[in-house]
């Protein structure tokens, strides 16, 4: 079984498509670690429900990004983590945990990038009065929403309704990402 751990930061829907087809064997993989930086956030009472082991912190209990950074590379060595999946994650990944772990941690996103990068993807999208949004996988690298594109899915929606669109997001994005961590689990 391949190794995984998940980074999130909220309520961790993400996280529970994925460690659910973990467990039911879809991925060939096992999630072993999931790291949150907001103490009291869902996905933690999620992990606990899995038996999946869980790294909680308060980024502004370290004294920089690189000190809570080498802690997290330290516990996905020891856990012998292969491959990160950003679920939700809020935070940039800063580059102690890109030289640990460079061309080994996924993201996803809720854009047809290059378009709309950032926290505000959907918002943006809706602004701008676009009619086919969509889902990317990507490789994280130093720039923001700016890695090699690894998967993408389209689909209309021309209403304005951002919770019914969150929610057609959701209905994409949750077996993409299964589908593509199967992949990237066994090329």
């Amino acid at each position: 079984m391949r190794r995984l751990a998940v980074f999130a930061s909220g309520s961790g829907t993400n996280f529970e498509a994925i460690v659910s087809a973990c467990e039911q064997g879809v991925t060939g993989g096992e999630v072993v670690l999931m790291v949150c930086d907001k103490p009291g956030a869902r996905v933690v009472e999620r992990a606990a429900a899995h038996g999946v082991e869980t790294f909680v912190f308060a980024p502004k209990e370290y004294a920089s990004k690189a000190d809570y950074e080498r802690e997290i590379v330290r516990l996905l060595d020891a856990a012998g983590v292969e491959l990160v999946c950003l679920a939700g994650y809020m935070r940039i990944i800063g580059d102690v945990l890109l030289e640990a772990y460079g061309g080994r941690i996924v993201n996803i996103h809720p854009s047809l990038l290059p378009a709309f990068r950032g926290a505000h993807a959907i918002e943006q999208a809706m602004e701008y009065g676009v009619k086919v949004f969509g889902v990317t996988i990507h490789y994280v690298d130093a720039s923001l929403d700016g890695g090699r594109i690894i998967a993408q899915r389209a689909f209309e929606y021309d209403g304005d309704d951002i919770e019914e669109l969150e929610a057609r997001i959701h209905a994409v994005e949750y077996p993409l990402y299964v589908e593509t961590i199967k992949k990237l689990l066994d090329p």
